[in-house]
């Protein structure tokens, strides 16, 4: 998820999307065996983030076991790493949950960067940087965290983050997946 605008979408459209009928910025096409609308989100020209939205709504039984599925295959898959079981229960009612509670069933993945060296020296220079930057042994328990804070926001592997959440539309779902490219989103440079 990188470079201009219009690349990105001429990518898409080699991979088989199409122009929506309704709407140019739009793309259509199947994705992991769902009809999906794309759309590809921009800061400064530059790609931060495509969204893929279900074409069709599903009932609560079967949006639950095509958000489950989902997190199975982002399990199994070594491109990305997980950090907790996101599957909802069987029987839960997402509905209920939902409406009452207020809760969110989304699952976050972090892509494995393909050359782990450049990682792992992109950290270290960080690391370096940081410890550079002021933090002396007698810096306080809180200065230590908001270091710690610093160099986890900055690591590369957390820069590339695959998402997916149900949304509801009249007691009907569909997931709305996220492959965000956080080196290009916005970070008050326009302020």
């Amino acid at each position: 998820i990188d470079g201009s605008k219009s690349e990105m979408i001429r990518k898409l459209k080699a991979k088989g999307f199409e122009s929506s009928p309704y709407d140019k910025e739009v793309l259509t096409g199947e994705f992991n065996g769902t009809e999906v609308n794309v759309y590809v989100l921009t800061n400064n020209n530059k790609v931060f983030r495509i969204a893929l939205e279900d074409v069709y709504v599903q009932d609560e039984h079967d949006i639950v076991a095509r958000f489950n599925r989902l997190c199975h295959q982002f399990e199994r898959n070594k491109k990305y790493v997980c950090y907790g079981d996101y599957t909802i229960p069987e029987g839960e009612d997402i509905e209920y949950e939902m409406y009452v509670n207020n809760k969110r069933y989304e699952a976050g993945y972090y892509q494995r960067p393909a050359d782990t060296t450049a990682m792992y020296n992109e950290i270290k220079d960080l690391v370096s940087e940081i410890t550079n930057s002021g933090l002396e042994s007698d810096a306080t328990e809180e200065q230590r965290l908001n270091w710690a804070e610093n160099v986890v926001e900055e690591m590369p592997m957390l820069k590339r983050l695959v998402w997916f959440r149900i949304e509801e539309e009249l007691g009907e779902y569909r997931i709305i997946m996220y492959y965000d490219n956080k080196y290009n989103r916005a970070n008050g440079e326009d302020l």
